[in-house]
């Protein structure tokens, strides 16, 4: 299931390498900052030490989607900055737009030490405020 969550996230994003942002549909990627694979500015993992969600919408570049994971440019305040996630690092994929979501956990096991994933399926995710970034730009 895990590895079937994953994969849907890929082809998703495959398409929107290939084809663009369809519509109103947009992004908000929660992902674990301190994943070893997770490529990313010193001062962004210093602010977001243990996790941090991005915004796929009006301005993205450098986007490459591959098995693992996905590349993509994004502006932070007037500073573009290169990103690598791998799937692995996702906590949470919604898309507003039509009131979809993925969420991953982990939970402890006592028995070991490695971690057993857990998923849901959130049709509409939690209500949340969503603010503009507009309204932070000079």
């Amino acid at each position: 299931m895990h590895r079937a969550m994953r994969g849907l996230i890929q082809e998703v994003l495959e398409d929107v390498q290939a084809n663009g942002l369809p519509g109103q549909h947009h992004f908000f990627i929660t992902f674990d900052t301190m994943n070893p694979d997770v490529e990313m500015a010193d001062w962004l993992s210093d602010r977001y030490p243990t996790e941090m969600t991005v915004v796929l919408q009006h301005w993205y570049d450098n986007f490459d989607v591959s098995d693992e994971g996905f590349a993509v440019t994004l502006n932070f305040g007037d500073s573009p900055e290169p990103l690598y996630i791998p799937y692995d690092a996702i906590k949470t994929f919604v898309d507003p737009s039509v009131e979809f979501g993925l969420r991953f956990e982990t939970h402890e096991n006592d028995d070991d030490d490695e971690e057993a994933p857990h998923e849901e399926v959130e049709t509409p995710p939690q209500k949340a405020e969503i603010v503009s970034l507009d309204k932070f730009r000079k």
